[in-house]
This record gives structure tokens, sequence and C-alpha cells, in this order.
């Protein structure tokens, strides 16, 4: 039992425990029984739902769902004449080749939102298209699929939000950048200097081709383009790999007191001040009444770590000596049950529950416990979830109400009027916010299909019948069943019906029930399975298979001095398939990047219904830039579908 004292030691519990242990004070690890809701549920109507019910804050993966008030119309009843995009972009390693394919994407998003296209009857684009927003559609009968864009913000922020009070994410480095504290990002580098130019060096760009904002915006796309590839290009890959993809975005846009940091004090995360400067940069980038879009761009699944209490023991890798720190082991409940009361951390009590077993003789070690994956099955892992439940997020784009850190009701500022000084005093309500998802997940589980049922970018029908092609649209994604395709149900943890959106650090087996292809086995040879390649061998137990990879543009010598970040084969002894070569030789070049199924982003789009709109991170294809399954086109595609309901 010495190594669990001493782990016990370490999160300041001492060798007597009781009830909750995690620092003695189970209020701030757990505040009601595992899989329940501490949310009352609201009988609110119209659009916001008046305040609703706020979502439970127990550690299940969902956590507790809460009222969600009235219910939410998808439509707006009339237009949007501004438009306030953000892009939420992963910044750890390995996602260089990701930001590449976005910032070629980028051009086309300009181009979607200010020079819409004319479409015919049916809806569907002409084959001639008007060079610029004031011409007239060269077709007859066509019509714009809506008025062009003419006020539109454009910022970006990235998913490093430090280690929460851990220390696996240091900030005193020149080399990373491992903490950009939500705020928007213009920096033209990531750690080598210099700034893109932004509107009145505020942070966010502003097209403004009618010169109606005081002072005036930007004229040209083509400047709006290069600026915004620029700022994409600046984040670089070498953030935290702890990644706040969904906390990222909500820091920025919604929580209504950010702290402005936050420091380990007697074993608990302690958060202080009030972060001023993302409260400016909030109110002038977010107006009250514009269409809010939220695109977020990740390659792995969301680790969005709570703040405060012992939360920041998900991001600790070092113990006050200096030897690796590792958790606490589960208790066996949590096996073959997370969601059972009795799931808890060996660290915790067993008060109503079966006495503690083996299992609780020792912490865990580095292959249990990887540093790598502290946010992968938490709960039945550790028996505790480190992380912020979805519905936190489901509520920041849909609430008119949020707690802020010290569980006070607040209201949320993405329907609160930031600026009452000037002259735009509508508020919108939660039709008007969109969030996309272009995450870890096959392209062709997601993508249209043909009268056949075969995925197909290009051809594949919509609802409707008609030949659109593209990515399937909210109620696409409902009627197909492709939820259950590629999420299944987490809070209960049944898993997705494709295997590829298993997570798990062991080989997987099983068929896509939609394409009848089966998961290869490792060293199954040159894209055996060709959405993932083939499982791989994984004996440091640091990392997880495969939702889909995609070829590099240009491959990469892992073994050079030089080598790249984020490069996957620097040990050329391995059976991956990303350092696969066509002849079937494994060695240290890498021919292919990866994405790692995203399911807790997965859940915020499938929970936000008809505002949500989904993308893959895997791209078909990059080599023909006039064909619309080129880069990311497919998901802005999506994406500017959905909001055009706005527009």
């Amino acid at each position: 039992m010495k190594a669990l004292r001493n782990a016990l030691t370490a999160l300041g519990l001492g060798a007597g425990m009781v009830g909750y242990v995690m620092a003695g004070c189970g209020s701030d690890v757990e505040s009601a029984p595992r899989g329940t809701t501490t949310g009352a549920g609201g009988n609110g109507s119209g659009a916001m739902g008046g305040m609703g019910g706020l979502a439970g804050e127990g550690p299940g993966l969902a956590g507790g769902t809460g009222g969600t008030g009235g219910q939410v119309p998808t439509t707006c009843a009339l237009p949007s004449d501004r438009v306030d995009l953000l892009l939420t972009v992963d910044n750890s390693r390995g996602m260089g080749d990701k930001q590449a394919v976005l910032s070629a994407s980028i051009p086309y998003l300009i181009s979607r939102l200010t020079n819409p296209l004319c479409v015919n009857a049916a809806g569907l684009p002409t084959a001639t298209q008007p060079t610029g927003p004031a011409e007239d559609c060269p077709v007859a009968g066509a019509i714009r699929e809506f008025t062009p864009v003419l006020d539109l913000h454009l910022g970006v922020v990235s998913t490093s939000l430090g280690d929460h009070g851990g220390d696996v994410c240091p900030e005193a480095m020149p080399t990373v950048t491992n903490n950009d504290q939500g705020h928007l990002l213009s920096r033209s580098s990531p750690t080598g200097g210099g700034t893109v130019p932004t509107y009145q060096s505020l942070g966010f760009l502003a097209w403004d081709p009618s010169q109606q904002l005081s002072p005036p915006g930007e004229t040209n796309a083509g400047t709006l383009g290069q600026r915004l590839t620029a700022m994409v290009d600046g984040l670089g890959e070498v953030g935290c790999g702890l990644e706040s993809q969904l906390e990222s975005w909500y820091r920025f846009l919604v929580d209504p007191n950010p702290y402005l940091s936050i420091e380990e004090s007697g074993g608990k995360a302690v958060a202080t001040g009030t972060d001023t400067v993302l409260l400016d940069q909030r109110k002038a980038f977010l107006r009250p009444d514009s269409l809010l879009v939220v695109i977020m761009l990740s390659d792995e699944n969301d680790c969005s770590i709570r703040d405060g209490g012992q939360y920041f023991y998900a991001a600790k890798g070092q113990s006050s000596g200096g030897s690796a720190y590792h958790l606490p082991a589960p208790q066996i409940t949590c096996a073959t049950n997370p969601n059972d009361p009795c799931c808890r951390s060996c660290g915790q009590s067993d008060d109503g529950c079966p006495p503690k077993g083996a299992e609780c003789a020792n912490s865990l070690d580095p292959t249990s416990d990887s540093i790598n994956l502290r946010c992968y099955d938490q709960k039945r892992r550790f028996g505790i979830d480190f992380l912020y439940p979805v519905d936190r997020y489901l509520e920041g784009l849909t609430q008119a109400y949020v707690t802020d850190r010290d569980g006070n009701l607040a209201a949320n500022p993405v329907f609160s009027d930031l600026d009452p000084t000037d002259d735009i005093h509508t508020i919108r309500g939660p039709e008007r916010v969109l969030f996309a998802g272009i995450v870890g997940v096959p392209w062709q589980d997601i993508a249209r299909r043909t009268g056949g049922g075969s995925p197909d970018l290009l051809a594949g029908l919509d609802a409707h019948g008609a030949a659109r092609g593209g990515f399937q649209s909210a109620d696409e994604l409902v009627s197909n069943g492709t939820w259950d395709l590629i999420l299944g149900d987490p809070a209960d943890y049944v898993d997705a019906q494709d295997p590829l959106m298993h997570e798990s650090i062991s080989p997987r087996s099983g068929t896509n029930p939609l394409t009848g292809q089966a998961i290869a086995a490792p060293s199954s040879g040159y894209l055996a399975n060709p959405v993932n390649g083939h499982e791989y061998s994984i004996p440091n137990h640091d990392d997880l298979q495969y939702a889909c990879i995609f070829p590099l543009p240009v491959s990469r010598d892992c073994s050079a001095q030089s080598m790249p970040l984020g490069c996957e084969c620097a040990n050329g002894s391995n059976d991956n398939p990303l350092c696969e070569s066509p002849s079937g030789a494994n060695g240290t070049t890498q021919y292919f990047a990866k994405a790692y199924p995203g399911r807790r982003e997965l859940a915020l789009v499938k929970a936000l219904g008809g505002r949500g709109a989904l993308g893959s991170i895997c791209p078909a294809q990059q080599q023909t830039a006039s064909s619309l399954d080129y880069a990311y086109e497919p998901a802005i595609a999506a994406i500017v579908e959905n909001a055009r309901r706005c527009l």
C-alpha cells in the first residue's frame, strides 16, 4: 500500500481518507453522484426558453442535461446584416498539415460569404457564376443563394489554454505557445514575433466593402483572405498537447468572468483576476445582432479540463520530488460500468460501495497512464471525469444565462449587448448561432450518398433527391441514422457503429456497415483499409488508433536532424500506416497525416440540431482545386448551407 499512500499524499490526502478524498474536499472533484443531474430543467417559453435549467456538474461524460426551456427555432425571421465568424484552430503538434489544408480553403470561405453562388430553381449552383458580388447572375432565372455579406468580422483563437494549474504545458518557454488565454490571435509566426494587420489593431479582420463601419474596414476580398490565411499560418503547432477545443471558444465568447491566471495553491487550482484584454476583444468583435458562426478545426477529441479544485491533476506530469506523477487507479466497478455510482478513483472513499480491492494497491504506471492519453476514456480509466460536461457548451450557445467560475448565474455575453454606447441594440436569439466542427470522422461516413447508398461528395443526393454532393445537413444526419454510425450514445458508453470511430489503444475489429469495409489488422499492407490504412502496434500505450488518414502533399523525412514538428515516423521500426510507402515498406518517412475520433465535438454538433454543421478533417483530395471535394471546401459548403437560413 506504500505506493497508494504516496499517491494519496501527492493528492494532499494523507492516509486517513474520508468521503471524496481528492484533497479531502468532495465538492472540488464531484458535486453529485456520477451519472446524475444537478440541473432542474426549465419551463421557459420562446426562443431563449427563459433561463431553462443549468447543466449538471457531475463528472459523467456529458454531465447532467438540465433543462433547455422552450423550443429553439432554427430559422431566422429576418436575415442578418452582420456576421461574426470565429475560427477555433488546434495548434498542437501534428496540426500543421491540417492548418495548411484550412489555409488553402480560406479563399473559398471568403468567396462563399461575400460573393454567394447563383442557384437555379432547384437550389443547385448554375454552371456560370458571377466574378463579383455586384454582378447579376449570368444565367436567366438564377438568383443569389443569399444577399452578399457586407459586414463581416473574422477572428482566430487557438486551442491552447495552458495546463489549468498543472505542469505539462509550461508557459515560460520562448519556443512554445502553450497558453493563448482564449485571446484573438493575429501573430504572423508562432514564436518569431510580428503581427498580421487587423482592423484598428483590435485582433480581428473587418470586411466592409460599402464603407459603413466607423472607421471603415477592408474592401478588397483578396487582401481579406490573405490576412486570414496569415493568421491561421501564424498559429503554428507548438501549442499545448492537452487541447481545450471547446473551452477555448467558450472562454472567448461566453465566460462571464475569464480568469487572468490560475495556479496550484494548497493542493488546489485557484483562478484569480479578470482578463480585461479578452473582455475588450470580445466587446469589439461580437455584435449583439450578428449571425455568430464558430468553426472549430481539430484532429483530436476535446480535452477541456475543468478549472479549479483538483481537476488540474489531469494535467500534472511530475510529483513534488521531480519523478513522474501518475493518477490513482480506478475502483474495479469502472471496468464494467463507468456510470455506476461506485465507479470511483481509488483515491476516493468507498462509502456505500463494495470495499476496495487489489486494484487499489498501487497507482497507475506509464503504461496505464500515459500523459499523452490523460483525456481518453477518463471515467473508465481513472474513476473521475476531469473534463467540463458537453452540456456546458450547448448552454453557452443556446441559453441566456450561464454560471460563472464562482457558481453564480450571469448573463451570457453571446445573448447580451456588450456595448450599449453604439447604435446596435437588437440582441440575437439562439437561432442566430451556428457551430461547425471540422473534426476526426471519416468523410465517407458523413458525405451525402448516391441512390445506391455509396458516399459521394460530388453527386450524393440531398433530402430532396437532388445531386448536390457535399456533407449531410443536420436533418440528413438524423434521418440517415448517421449519428449512430459515427457517435453512438456517449452518455451510456454505447460506441459508434463504425469501428473506426471507437477510441482504442489496442487494434480494433469490425466492419463499417455503410461501406462494408473491414478494419485491417496491423501490418496488413499499404492502405489495406482505404480510410485509416490499417491498425498499428502501440507498445508504449501512449497513442490511439486512427479514425482516418490522408496523404501529405509532400512526404517528410522524420530522421532528419531538422525533423519537422509533429513528425510521426522518427522510429523506423514501426507498422504505422502513416509511415508506409506504396511498396508496403515502413521506415522514417511520413506519407500520411492522421486524425482521431472527435467524439465530444460530435456530441455538441448533434445536440445543437439544426444549428450544427459537420465536416471531416481528413480531406477527400488536395490535388484538383477546381473540384468541389477539394481540401475543406465540402465542410465550408455545409457551413454556408446551414448559415444561409439567416442570411
